[in-house]
């Protein structure tokens, strides 16, 4: 893995105890290595989303730690969406960071000794147009040769467990090449 600079910021921090879309924004998170957010429906080894439990519950759990760039809200907000932090269930949102641009395996560091590794995209679901209508179809794009941009955010695993709090740094770590584009998990 290549060694980074600090690139961004923690912008803020959530978690819900049950399995809602908006996730309350925190003074701090703790994450747990190998499970995830600590108190957070979706924490554990094996998958914790309700669709993905009913098809195989023995899944290992790839989506641990949902994180989502503030810039991202920004252009909802621009477009005219009335959307907040944690509330398109987020666990952590980032800013200065261009998240869909990494590749699968980057490591984050947040903030002293706290990191996760990034496993994929997240496929965004029918659950956000029950924040505000349309708001599905604003998080997914078509790229110059027509491929589906999916824009809601990244999904990681805990690989070293820590507190992490709004204004810590964030640090890149690029795993060796070559690089893998990240697809949904």
């Amino acid at each position: 893995m290549s060694l980074g600079m600090a690139a961004g910021s923690v912008a803020a921090v959530s978690r819900s105890a049950t399995h809602t879309m908006a996730k309350a924004n925190t003074a701090e998170i703790r994450l747990r290595e190998g499970l995830g957010v600590e108190g957070d429906a979706h924490a554990g080894t094996t998958v914790k989303h309700r669709s993905r439990v009913l098809k195989n519950p023995f899944e290992p759990n790839l989506r641990q730690v949902h994180l989502i760039h503030a810039e991202l809200h920004d252009e909802l907000r621009a477009a005219g969406f009335d959307v907040a932090a944690g509330q398109m269930g987020e666990n952590i949102t980032t800013r200065g960071i261009d998240l869909l641009g990494l590749p699968t395996g980057t490591r984050l560091r947040l903030g002293d000794v706290a990191a996760v590794e990034i496993t994929g995209l997240r496929n965004p679901c029918s659950q956000l147009d029950g924040i505000q209508r349309g708001l599905m179809a604003a998080v997914l794009d078509r790229d110059a040769q027509g491929n589906l941009v999916r824009k809601a955010g990244v999904m990681a695993v805990v690989i070293a467990g820590g507190v992490v709090r709004p204004d810590d740094p964030i640090v890149v770590e690029l795993p060796s090449a070559p690089h893998q584009p990240l697809q949904p998990v």
